[in-house]
């Protein structure tokens, strides 16, 4: 193997180790959400229902992101 190679490789994994940190954006996102959901369910019990199912769907659109980044990386891993 030549240097080209190895460059291109490692340049691979570090851009694989990059992509796994979309992770903790995604962590912040939802903790900060369920957070809020908490607060809003302790202030109006009766609208648990809603405020559910706004939570679930925004947590299940903030997930794509570490999805995204995870695929992203395993790509970068064996492609490379």
């Amino acid at each position: 193997m030549d240097f080209n190679q190895f460059f291109q490789t490692g340049m691979a994994f570090l851009g694989a180790g990059l992509a796994v940190f979309t992770g903790f954006g995604t962590a912040i996102g939802q903790g900060y959400a369920a957070g809020k959901a908490v607060e809003a369910v302790g202030r109006q019990p009766e609208a648990i229902n809603e405020i559910r199912s706004t939570l679930l769907l925004g947590d299940a659109l903030a997930e794509t992101t570490g999805i995204y980044g995870l695929v992203i990386a395993i790509i970068l891993i064996f492609v490379a």
